[in-house]
């Protein structure tokens, strides 16, 4: 004889939640925040329009696990280079912009997470704010601390920072500009296929940028900002 699965069953109510998160991260992914609804989530998940608030609270909720989780998983699938003794700080930081392009081209990552992330920095949420905790300031402090090293000593905190945010806007760069990029050039990949070519592109234009810095004498935010002369502006003749 068969027995009916108690709603209040820890495995069923387990079940219930795995299924109400993944239900939201495809909804999320393809909608966004705002248009998605509870009652679609809960559709998908094969659970009750009351499941959300009573596993989570409220839609709101419910995004910002679904935002962590997904970063997270990314993190475990293609995690940070660990810390070797005996690396340079240019090995360190080519296998950061390794890691980081794992992250972002991933084809299996960017259904979900690629395309959630991509509207929360077009429409951010609340749950940004625990995202940049857990999971964006920890890399960005990491990835000062290789710039830091790269520089020996030699710029100030503006310098190593804004030296960090042009690293990873290019790295960005071939994530959010994939459409553009396929039509100027056809035929060209961006993707995880070509990984390893991106990896030394990006690695060698950022250090060549950031040696130079270490060399100059001056922190950059010390160097002369006149702007060039301008062409002298002829006279008017004088009418008479």
């Amino acid at each position: 004889m068969r027995h009916a699965v108690s709603q209040t069953d820890p495995a069923h109510q387990a079940a219930t939640r795995r299924a109400l998160l993944d239900a939201a991260a495809d909804v999320f992914a393809e909608v966004g925040f705002r248009n998605a609804t509870v009652r679609d989530i809960c559709r998908r998940a094969g659970a009750n329009v009351a499941a959300v608030n009573y596993h989570f609270g409220d839609k709101g909720a419910l995004y910002t696990e679904v935002l962590t989780e997904q970063s997270r998983l990314a993190y475990v699938k293609y995690p940070n280079p660990v810390p070797v003794p005996g690396l340079t700080p240019e090995q360190r930081f080519q296998a950061f912009v390794r890691s980081f392009l794992q992250r972002v081209l991933s084809a299996e990552l960017h259904a979900r997470h690629g395309r959630i992330m991509a509207r929360e920095m077009v429409e951010p949420t609340a749950a940004l704010d625990r995202l940049v905790a857990e999971a964006i300031r920890p890399q960005a402090e990491l990835l000062r601390g290789i710039i830091t090293d790269l520089l020996k000593g030699r710029a100030d905190a503006e310098t190593t920072r804004l030296c960090g945010m042009s690293v990873v806007g290019q790295i960005l760069f071939y994530c959010h500009c994939q459409p553009v990029l396929t039509r100027l050039f056809p035929g060209a990949r961006f993707d995880d296929g070509e990984l390893d070519r991106l990896t030394a592109h990006i690695t060698a234009f950022s250090l060549a940028a950031i040696h130079g810095l270490a060399g100059q004498r001056q922190p950059a935010d010390h160097a002369p900002t006149t702007l060039p002369p301008t062409a002298p502006q002829r006279r008017r003749p004088r009418s008479h």
